[in-house]
């Protein structure tokens, strides 16, 4: 069996750069937490909490733990809980994303200059809500789909500024930015591609591998959006796509007696798993 693994499968650099910095601190004396999961990998977040450090989901439970450092993970937050958790006495150390960082400071100039805020992306990620945090929530709109786009409408004539989810699918947001734009009664549309461009070349190389594999394997956290559209891609050029979070979750029956078989993997994906994943396909098949 041919097996090949996408080139850009695995962490990206805001991820790596986000764990690498956990592993340090877990290095150090004292109480290590990370503000909700460091990244999307359960299998990652298993192993940091074996070494002590705690997720916290909500700044209520601020009140209730022993005061230490707190990492922002890579999908960053709004400004107002960055500043809530420094008020309640903890060393906060930021690893947001440096491409979702740029966003928050796009939204928050564009905000202050009294533009509406569009965001295409996904209302309930982390990211989404960490850059809604960063602008006038009462000029800010989350679009993640046709319908919304098509249902969008300003009750005055306001000028506008689009960006988008670092992980978005590139197609979509050309599709969705193209209805907004269609409307026409804006004074300005300011449009900025802000997914990043890993998530594209992963895209990219995920859509042209799948055309030519009889199977597609993607490997990814059961939350990651990035490993969501990957499959949303992959599935779109190769019906026999199948999402698996390790090699747990893999039914080699389902291969048997195909010839070529893709391999890609979300941002927030160890080497590891994916070389496990990689080596029992060729070992066993």
């Amino acid at each position: 069996m041919n097996v090949t693994v996408a080139k850009s499968a695995g962490f990206c650099f805001g991820v790596k750069r986000a764990v690498e910095l956990v592993y340090e601190q877990t290095a150090k004396e004292g109480p290590l937490y990370t503000y909700g999961p460091i990244i999307h990998n359960e299998e990652v977040v298993k192993d940091l909490e074996k070494r002590g450090v705690r997720v916290i989901e909500s700044l209520e439970q601020l009140e209730e733990l022993e005061k230490g450092r707190v990492i922002i993970r890579s999908h960053g937050v709004g400004k107002a809980v960055q500043e809530q958790i420094e008020a309640a006495g903890f060393e906060v150390l930021d690893a947001t994303c440096p491409f979702v960082k740029k966003i928050h400071r796009i939204v928050a100039e564009h905000s202050a200059a009294g533009e509406h805020i569009i965001i295409i992306g996904n209302p309930t990620h982390p990211e989404v809500e960490g850059i809604c945090g960063w602008c006038d929530p009462d000029h800010t709109t989350v679009i993640e789909s046709v319908y919304d786009a098509e249902n969008f409408a300003l009750p005055e004539k306001k000028s506008v500024c689009i960006v988008s989810q670092t992980t978005y699918n590139n197609n979509k947001f050309k599709n969705l930015v193209e209805i907004i734009e269609n409307k026409g009664y804006y004074i300005s549309v300011c449009i900025l591609n802000t997914i990043c461009n890993a998530t594209e070349e992963r895209q990219t190389e995920a859509r042209s591998l799948a055309r030519k594999s009889q199977a597609m394997i993607v490997v990814g956290g059961s939350h990651s959006s990035n490993t969501q559209k990957l499959f949303e891609i992959c599935k779109d050029e190769c019906k026999n796509t199948y999402y698996i979070q390790t090699l747990e979750d893999l039914d080699l029956t389902e291969l048997r007696g195909l010839d070529n078989v893709g391999i890609t993997a979300g941002a927030s994906t160890p080497n590891n798993i994916i070389e496990e994943v990689q080596k029992y396909v060729r070992d066993e098949l």
